[in-house]
């Protein structure tokens, strides 16, 4: 496995963690002020591992061609 890929791999890891603790969050008894931060940080957070899946594929994509 290529370095970048396994960054890339390591990052996605990292962003699920932060992923779950919003939705803990977002779970817990209603709190209006952490309940919007949290669902605007796990949407976020949700983008950003989406990207971080199209950059593993493309890289995957990509050693299989080489």
């Amino acid at each position: 496995m290529s370095e970048r890929l396994e960054t890339l791999k390591k990052a996605r890891d990292r962003m699920i963690e932060e992923r779950d603790t919003h939705a803990k969050v977002l779970a817990a008894p209603f709190d209006r002020d952490k309940a919007e931060r949290a669902r605007s940080k796990f949407v976020e957070v949700q983008a950003l591992i989406e990207a971080l899946d199209r950059a593993i594929s493309a890289e995957n994509f990509g050693s299989t061609r080489n």
